[in-house]
């Protein structure tokens, strides 16, 4: 967990100071998000794994909005739905569909978030997906899986789909539907997220014209692309943006530690 984070105004459920943690960097998290406009009214969520808990994660209440939430009032859950606190109610629909699902088959992972973006889904809705046309997209090149739409993600049947088509990736693009992002931690998913949602608004841009447009070259692309897997070798903790977005949260709406 971040650094930036302190332990100041534990939770009075008494949780370990790990989870504490945890709940601190989630609920940071959702109401960045929501500052920056990267949502859909009570639809969609994050999700992190419960440290000391691999078999629990946390999530937020089904009718909160993002602006909502706080370290308190995330919920713990099992990966059948089954809540690991008080007072809670079974999970369901995308939470035990998607996110309960991928955490459980992907133990390399500790954190999903799903959207649905605008610029995320007008990309998610072109043929050719996400090109090599900023270079925000670029270190997404051979690193982003493609999912079919197959209806509302009600279904338990829907979940093995797209296990299996995200692979070992972090991120991939929903047919006509969104992105789903994972990451080691809350903020490498984070920042991860936020780097396709600003590849997905160029690239919307860039087309929007009519215009022919300059994609970037292959052997440029593979330079970029070694550049920064040298740059962010054995971490995937969001690095100086991620706690910059920390720093963005205690100014704006503190009371997210709540």
């Amino acid at each position: 967990m971040s650094a930036h984070l302190n332990l100041v105004g534990r939770s009075p459920h008494g949780v370990t100071d790990a989870e504490w943690s945890a709940r601190l960097e989630l609920a940071a998290a959702y109401r960045l998000m929501a500052h920056f406009g990267m949502t859909d009214l009570a639809h969609n969520h994050l999700c992190l794994r419960v440290p000391g808990e691999t078999d629990a994660f946390l999530i937020r209440n089904t009718d909160h909005f993002f602006e909502e939430v706080t370290a308190t009032n995330l919920v713990k859950y099992d990966f059948d739905g089954n809540p690991r606190q008080q007072g809670a109610s079974k999970l369901r629909g995308g939470g035990l569909i998607i996110h309960a699902g991928l955490l459980r088959a992907r133990p390399d992972i500790n954190a999903t978030i799903h959207s649905h973006t605008p610029a995320i889904m007008g990309v998610a809705s072109q043929k050719q997906g996400l090109l090599p046309i900023n270079q925000h997209a670029v270190t997404f090149m051979g690193k982003i899986a493609y999912h079919d739409f197959g209806g509302f993600e009600f279904d338990m049947d829907q979940r093995a789909p797209l296990i299996r088509d995200l692979g070992d990736k972090l991120t991939a693009l929903l047919r006509n539907h969104g992105s789903l992002v994972c990451g080691k931690s809350i903020g490498g998913a984070m920042v991860r997220h936020y780097q396709l949602e600003t590849a997905c608004q160029g690239q919307v841009a860039a087309l929007s014209g009519g215009a022919d447009v300059v994609l970037i070259a292959p052997e440029a692309q593979a330079h970029a692309i070694a550049q920064m897997t040298a740059l962010e070798a054995g971490r995937d903790d969001g690095g100086k943006d991620w706690q910059g977005m920390l720093r963005m949260a205690d100014r704006l709406f503190p009371d997210y530690r709540d």
